[in-house]
């Protein structure tokens, strides 16, 4: 059954026609306010998120996945969300486990998932994974098993201490930090993930500006 209408499902899309239908309808099980980001997709993704009957905005041109998670979370900030999930448009993330992370919001204030690092993750991810993993703690003392789960949820007062200023893939590790400086209360949980293709997501060079990002954010902030 969906949540109730303060709760609010953010999904990041770029390029996922073929794909987002799917998502949308199990994350409209379980929750009242979907809202598609649209990042510049030059197929009919807007179409189908919109024949859905969700919420949809659009950038006109490819800002990056942190730009479009800032669009849809302050959008949905500006209409009275307390609680936000972010989940990605490509299948991998299963919307069955948002109630979990809603009832971890209960005591939490934000909550970020951990995949398991086995042989089903492509093996670039697992080493990228890992290091990103190992520079975060040597640079700012946080320890989590998986840094680089885009599948998280947070409050809206949460939302105003951790709103990031990256436009790519080091938005997951500057949520972190940005957590971990304001002293948020945080927690991870374990969860399934379904990888559809042989490689997808962050590549080498997004992990090198990932760790530069990291560095410049410890040492000149």
């Amino acid at each position: 059954m969906a949540v109730g209408k303060d709760t609010w499902a953010i999904i990041p899309a770029y390029n996922e026609a073929k794909r987002i239908a799917p998502v949308i309808d199990k994350i409209k099980k379980h929750c009242s306010n979907v809202l598609v980001v649209d990042d510049g997709s030059s197929d009919n993704t807007s179409d189908i998120a919109k024949s859905k009957n969700v919420h949809v905005l659009r950038h006109v041109i490819n800002l990056g996945k942190g730009a479009a998670l800032k669009t849809g979370c302050d959008y949905a900030v500006k209409n009275n969300a307390q609680k936000i999930v972010l989940i990605d448009a490509d299948g991998q993330h299963d919307p069955a486990e948002i109630p979990r992370f809603l009832k971890e919001l209960e005591s939490k204030d934000i909550v970020f998932s951990q995949r398991g690092l086995n042989r089903n993750m492509p093996l670039v991810m697992r080493f990228g994974n890992r290091f990103i993993n190992f520079i975060l703690y040597v640079l700012y003392g946080i320890k989590l098993t998986d840094t680089q789960s885009g599948y998280r949820a947070f409050t809206a007062r949460a939302y105003s201490k951790i709103r990031w200023t990256a436009n790519d893939y080091s938005v997951e590790s500057e949520m972190i930090i940005r957590a971990a400086k304001a002293k948020l209360r945080y927690s991870a949980i374990p969860i399934q993930t379904i990888y559809l293709d042989k490689y997808k997501g962050t590549t080498v060079i997004d992990g090198i500006k990932i760790v530069s990002k990291m560095l410049l954010w410890r040492f000149l902030r």
